[in-house]
């Protein structure tokens, strides 16, 4: 029996019985523990205030540590780019839509809001790159699970809402999406949209019956993008965008840093073979361009 762990939400929990069901195609036995973490008992705080480091992973990777459960699903974007020694991502499955999605009940897309229009979202990233394009509206946080966000604008809290298009997707919610963001105006989050299989470092076992739900171009991309994201020293609080793709025989990155009031950008792409150095090369180039500044970096070295 394989006991799988995951988050109680419903989007994590499509996510768990997603791998459940391709290992039982595989032959396997499967459970499904759920698993309450920090982050799902702090849905009324701003992520600014507290940190979010580790706050949907932490539990979990406890019950890993005490072989409760074998292994754990993760929205890749949610996993601190460092991992500890005691684990390993044995499984990157194909990725779903890497793209953030405008959803409103009145308005046809973003260009389409009038001005003052409320659009929620609890990503910095995603209020910093769009007050770029329009500083006119009115951002405000706004957490909760999907159908939590989605009943919030039903109420009329918010004219629209910013949310992954994966999640939308994959619990087939799609009626109000008005627009689907290309990289090039939003650059989604490194790894949004790709789940990750989280185990122990030491069961070779267990990592052997993952393999083949393996994705290789998927796990090519997420490693640039997170590369990326660890040499500018980021995490989910930061306003750091990185998205990368197979492009015939290479990969091709964007990534983005903005300032929080999204008055500063800095966008720089680049193509490369090599994933690890493409993510490293990339950063270099953003803190060249002045990312260093915006990411307080110059202050931390003085």
């Amino acid at each position: 029996m394989i006991r799988i762990g995951s988050r109680g939400s419903q989007l994590a929990l499509w996510q768990a019985n997603h791998i459940a069901e391709a290992l039982r195609m595989l032959g396997h036995e499967v459970s499904i523990e759920i698993i309450r973490t920090t982050g799902d008992r702090m849905q009324n705080i701003a992520f600014a205030s507290v940190g979010a480091k580790g706050m949907f992973t932490r539990e979990i990777e406890d019950a890993l540590l005490a072989e409760t459960i074998d292994l754990a699903v993760h929205s890749l974007k949610d996993l601190p780019t460092e991992l500890g020694e005691a684990f390993t991502l044995a499984a990157i499955p194909k990725r779903a839509d890497p793209r953030d999605v405008l959803v409103s009940e009145r308005y046809a897309g973003f260009d389409a809001l009038p001005v003052g229009a409320v659009v929620g979202t609890s990503s910095l990233r995603r209020q910093a790159q769009l007050r770029a394009r329009r500083s006119d509206l009115e951002y405000i946080e706004f957490r909760g699970n999907v159908d939590t966000r989605l009943a919030k604008l039903t109420q009329g809290k918010a004219d629209a809402i910013v949310l992954a298009a994966s999640g939308l997707d994959r619990l087939q919610k799609t009626a109000a999406i008005r627009e689907r963001f290309a990289p090039e105006v939003l650059c989604p989050a490194p790894g949004q949209g790709a789940l990750a299989i989280e185990c122990r470092a030491l069961d070779g076992a267990m990592h052997a019956m993952l393999q083949p739900l393996e994705d290789h171009d998927t796990r090519m991309a997420i490693t640039a993008e997170r590369r990326c994201l660890s040499a500018l020293g980021g995490g989910c609080l930061v306003p750091i965008g990185a998205y990368c793709h197979r492009d015939g025989d290479d990969l091709s990155m964007r990534a983005v840093v903005a300032s929080a009031d999204g008055r500063q950008i800095i966008c720089a792409e680049r193509r490369g073979a090599d994933p690890e150095m493409l993510g490293e090369q990339l950063a270099q180039q953003l803190l060249e361009q002045g990312a260093a500044a915006i990411l307080g970096l110059e202050e931390k070295r003085a």
